[in-house]
Order: structure tokens, then sequence, then C-alpha cells
């Protein structure tokens, strides 16, 4: 498992989030970016390569396992 793995894809947060947004500031942007991969991307989305699990409930599957 290389670092890369769980990385946000950029063509996945511009297609899914900045294409449909335009935000005021930086401030804005960071904090849309930040609930993006925080919440969405790590906990909710799911991900082909994880067996079509979101990464957190891959890793907690792993654990177990």
């Amino acid at each position: 498992m290389s670092c890369w793995d769980n990385a946000v894809s950029v063509h996945s947060l511009k297609t899914e989030l900045t294409h449909h947004c335009r935000f005021k500031t930086r401030v804005e942007a960071k904090q849309a970016i930040f609930e993006y991969i925080e919440v969405f991307y790590n906990r909710e989305r799911l991900h082909s390569a994880n067996d079509y699990l979101s990464p957190v409930d891959y890793e907690i599957q792993q654990e177990i396992a």
C-alpha cells in the first residue's frame, strides 16, 4: 500500500465539489474542502478499490479480519 492509496483524487475534488461552488473567500473554500475530505470522501463516499466501502469502513473491516 502506498501513501497515495487513500489520498483524495484531485479529479474527484474538482468534479464533486469545486466546479459546483463559487467561494467568496479562501477561508470559505478551505472549510468546504476540509468538510469534503473529512466528512464525505473519507466517511461516506464508496471507493471501488476498497470493495465499494468508504475508507473508514474499509479500515474497520481490516482491523476486524
